[in-house]
């Protein structure tokens, strides 16, 4: 949906008295439910009435005009669509359109760029609109069979061409060019020839009613490009119930499409049970298969890194992986299938502050909108991972809200384990140990639990944070494979500074004389020669940083080195979880049995991470005592 919608000159005439950004303004504060920021108010201010008058001049004022359109599932908003007809075919035309302030800009690396009085790095106009353009097309069906209906442009009207030279140098398509405020007469001209200036009103408004109600699903180009990309590239063996589950997906989609039939999928496992090794394949398979499928998460980390793996060498795959409130508002059953990895992280609520009010008034809980989407939503979850208040997915859950929907139900459990060592006792020594579970049972010593099942996993404990580190690299040098450190969350968490060699981390984890930072926070608070937060379990610059359960979660690597701080100790033979010790702002706020439960589940989680070998240490002497005995 546009916020605004119009006739280019009538637009035109509303920009230059001043009225337009307003009306865009309000507009976004009724459809989003907050206010726009003050530097898009000013952009819409000083751009629109440039582009719209050049589009006037240019003898194209009939043409329909869209305005902040938001991309299907998606927050990215286009600035302008232009909507009209072909000068040749007489077939709808579509020319999106990037507006830029910039007057000076400069190549960084490849299409990474500095721009003069904006901090931070910035993607090229031109691939930022050719990703929007592809975007588009990989995602509405009606675009698929005619690709070449859609153009894209950057334009740049305060930059003089000689002020970013080096942008003009990047290689353009269709669905991407540049324009300067020296390239006037090209712009006209590109213009002419995909929108015909003498198409009459009411086909223009034909084009933009068109453009707006076309139904969104993947394509089949798209579906084949990430099956090659995803399936092929990897080749994935199911086991046992892991088989099981796969077949029982693959059989709902069957039912669904000769019997008009709903069933919703949910698989049970614990960490390292393959749950994701299963998303991948289904998603491989199904997209082989020309299904409009979805892999959807709850975790940024998480669904960054399937990103950049799964679809390496080919970004268009990236939009086949969402996040679970991708779905708020949308149509029943725009998708075949939906895959929920982490489902255990699903909310009450999927809105944010940039939900759009008309999709916020039509809401419903997160777990009907997932169930809703497609005709066999499937989901993967671990209920003892959940780390965080609001986080809701269960297999009761579930379950409840889909035979409400008048859905069929299947459940598989998962018991194989492919991480840690393929241990057959290891998550059951961690269930014990933290006293997880319906029925818990008593901790018990390593050493009394573990069989010759159990060789591939090591697990010792040490006895201060240095030798924990140590103990880390040493199995990486000796073994190979990769090595991280995580910790509760137990400290606090500065932003990044500035030294006289540029950005730095803060060493925030203090424990003795032993310092280190925790993972960089997010992109946009960048350090050199550090990861972002979404790839600090997988980056090998991860290392020297401690890891939180945010960027644990959902991961694993070879060597686990865990540091129990003070927010969980042990006290007279029981675990007592301290409110008081955790920085968790979120975590904190829980209730006394919410919080113990969150607690707990962190710690599960960060010492299920490594494959191959895990070390735990406790800041505090007693819970350290008790973690040497329970390791022996």
């Amino acid at each position: 949906m546009a916020l605004v919608r119009g006739r280019a000159a009538d637009l035109a005439v509303e920009a230059d008295a001043g009225r337009l950004h307003l009306r865009l303004r309000d507009q976004f504060g009724y459809a989003l439910g907050h206010r726009a920021g003050s530097r898009e108010v000013v952009s819409w201010q000083k751009s629109l009435p440039i582009l719209l008058r050049d589009l006037v001049n240019a003898g194209l004022g009939d043409l329909e005009v869209l305005l902040e359109h938001q991309l299907p599932h998606s927050r990215q908003r286009i600035d302008v669509v232009l909507a009209g007809a072909h000068p040749r075919t007489g077939d709808s035309g579509f020319v999106l359109v990037e507006l830029k302030q910039w007057s000076r800009a400069e190549v960084h690396l490849a299409e990474v760029l500095n721009v003069s009085g904006l901090p931070g790095r910035h993607l090229h106009p031109a691939e930022q609109v050719r990703g929007y353009c592809q975007y588009l097309v990989d995602h509405t069906p009606a675009l698929a069979d005619r690709p070449r209906s859609v153009h894209g442009i950057a334009y740049l009207h305060n930059a003089r061409r000689a002020d970013v030279v080096t942008l003009t140098q990047y290689p353009t398509s269709e669905y991407g060019r540049l324009f300067t405020m020296d390239d006037k007469a090209e712009l006209t001209a590109h213009l002419l020839a995909a929108l015909d200036p003498a198409a009459n009103r009411h086909t223009n408004l034909a084009a933009g009613d068109e453009f707006l109600k076309f139904a969104h699903r993947p394509t089949k180009p798209l579906l084949e490009l990430a099956a090659g990309e995803i399936q092929d590239r990897e080749q994935f063996v199911l086991l046992d119930e892991q088989r099981v589950a796969y077949e029982l997906v693959v059989q709902a989609v069957e039912r669904s499409r000769a019997a008009n039939t709903r069933t919703v999928v949910v698989v049970e496992g614990g960490p390292g049970s393959g749950k994701s090794v299963i998303a991948l394949s289904l998603l491989g398979e199904l997209a082989r298969r020309g299904l409009a499928v979805h892999h959807a998460t709850g975790s940024k980390a998480f669904t960054q890194t399937m990103r950049k793996v799964a679809a390496q060498g080919q970004p268009r795959v990236k939009g086949l992986f969402k996040y679970f409130n991708s779905y708020v508002g949308a149509e029943p059953r725009e998708l075949d299938v939906v895959i929920c990895d982490e489902a255990h992280r699903i909310r009450e609520k999927g809105t944010t502050r940039w939900t759009k009010k008309e999709h916020r008034d039509r809401a419903d809980r997160q777990v009907n909108e997932l169930i809703n989407i497609a005709n066999v939503p499937v989901f993967l979850l671990d209920e003892n991972q959940v780390v965080r208040p609001g986080e809701m997915g269960s297999l009761s859950e579930i379950t409840a809200a889909a035979e409400a929907l008048g859905c069929q139900v299947e459940v598989v459990r998962l018991h194989d384990q492919l991480r840690c060592g393929g241990s057959v006792s290891y998550d059951s020594w961690v269930a014990r140990l933290l006293g997880l579970g319906h029925a818990p049972e008593p901790p018990i010593a390593w050493g009394k639990l573990a069989g010759p099942l159990d060789e591939g996993i090591t697990l010792t404990s040490v006895d201060s944070p240095t030798a924990l580190e140590a103990w880390v690299l040493a199995q990486q040098a000796e073994h190979g494979g990769v090595a991280r450190i995580a910790a509760g969350y137990c400290w606090p968490w500065s932003n990044p500074k500035e030294g006289p060699d540029g950005r730095y981390l803060v060493d925030d984890v203090r424990i003795d004389g032993w310092a280190r930072p925790w993972n960089a926070k997010s992109e946009a608070q960048a350090v050199p020669g550090v990861p972002a937060s979404d790839f600090w379990a997988t980056d090998p610059k991860g290392f020297g940083q401690v890891g939180c359960i945010y960027t644990a979660q959902g991961f694993e690597y070879d060597w686990s080195g865990v540091i129990f701080g003070p927010d969980l100790v042990r006290r007279d033979g029981r675990w007592v979880p301290a409110r008081t010790a955790s920085k968790d702002p979120a975590v904190k706020r829980a209730d006394d049995l919410h919080f113990a439960a969150l607690i707990k589940n962190t710690y599960k989680v960060l010492l299920t991470r490594g494959m191959r070998g895990t070390a735990v240490y406790s800041t505090d002497p007693e819970t350290q005592e008790f973690l040497q005995e329970m390791t022996r």
